[in-house]
């Protein structure tokens, strides 16, 4: 069995490594080729929850499950909130193939999934991209969000406004002009909003987002999480990774829980991807990607991880 630490991915998989892992990954599952089991999620008091995300790649020969979930002391620790492991099998024999750290791993894979919405629903001459939530996976986020438009300003919003120095810096890097807004500017301003939080309340209101925008909510991830409300979603087109997450753990869930939306009338990112869905059909559309982030992402860029790993001699392997 092979063990990537966390410690050897920054050096691996980069954001376009992840970008192609995780588009290929969307492809399949919509192809039918891949499929991911039902999601394993457990709250531990205090605002802790720990979960396990499997799936199965026939195509790719992939099986195997990510384990771990969300601690918010940790940042009091000096480590990431998000701490996870993903665990690798052949899937012929189920023997444990590899270990592989998934922190940088997670956030990777979760900014290349909005990256690619934005590539495939956004505008193409989308220029403001508005950012709601400044914590460690924000930067992840921009830095990917600006690989799909040429971006020409950087808004935030932030619970905690003294968090929004992350936004700043990372719009800095980039080169790109940051100024932080209150909710209702970014919704007249923004052509591209991220939500990545941890709320489980609608942060962004319907009347907040005007025709055109495209939104990527990426934070909702778990039963009774939330950042935007669910009438906004009967006003937009819905896409998602997978339609069982978007309607039990996304944020298409309080949309159908409250008989606002069909769970029909989501698309998978993957159809558009495939040319099978057109995807945005007017400027004035309203395109929302619900990513709710499933086992088959995690599974793709570790497997790219141990890749890589082997080759440049990071990689231990041990007797199992």
């Amino acid at each position: 069995m092979w063990i990537v630490p966390e410690s050897a991915i920054a050096g691996l998989v980069d954001e376009q490594s992840a970008f192609d892992a995780i588009e290929a990954t969307f492809a399949a599952m919509s192809r039918g080729d891949a499929y991911n089991f039902p999601v394993v999620r457990e709250a531990l008091g205090e605002g802790r929850q720990y979960g396990f995300k499997s799936g199965l790649d026939r195509v790719g020969s992939l099986l195997g499950v990510k384990s771990g979930g969300y601690f918010p002391g940790n940042a009091a620790r000096g480590i990431p909130n998000h701490q996870s492991t993903v665990f690798l099998f052949d899937p012929d024999s189920g023997k444990p193939t590899a270990m592989v750290g998934g922190n940088l791993l997670t956030a990777l894979r979760t900014a290349a999934a909005s990256s690619i919405s934005i590539r495939h629903l956004a505008r193409g001459d989308a220029k403001v991209l508005g950012m709601v939530g400044a914590g460690h996976q924000s930067a992840f986020q921009m830095r990917a969000a600006v690989r799909a438009r040429a971006f020409e300003k950087v808004i935030g919003w932030n619970l905690h406004p003294e968090m929004l120095t992350r936004l700043a810096e990372t719009a800095a890097e980039l080169g790109l002009p940051f100024e932080a807004v209150d909710l209702d500017r970014l919704g007249a301003e923004a052509d591209v909003i991220i939500t990545i939080t941890s709320s489980f309340d609608a942060i962004l209101t319907d009347a907040q987002i005007r025709p055109g925008t495209h939104l990527a909510c990426m934070g909702t991830d778990t039963k009774g999480k939330q950042e935007v409300e669910a009438t906004l979603l009967t006003r937009a087109s819905v896409f998602t990774d997978e339609v069982a997450q978007s309607v039990s753990i996304g944020e298409a869930q309080h949309a159908v829980a409250a008989g606002l939306l069909d769970e029909g009338a989501i698309a998978e990112i993957g159809a558009v991807i495939n040319g099978v869905h057109p995807g945005r059909t007017s400027a004035e559309e309203i395109t929302l990607f619900d990513g709710t982030g499933v086992g088959l992402q995690d599974l793709a860029v570790a497997s790219k991880a141990v890749e890589l790993a082997i080759a440049q001699g990071l990689a231990q392997q041990v007797a199992f």
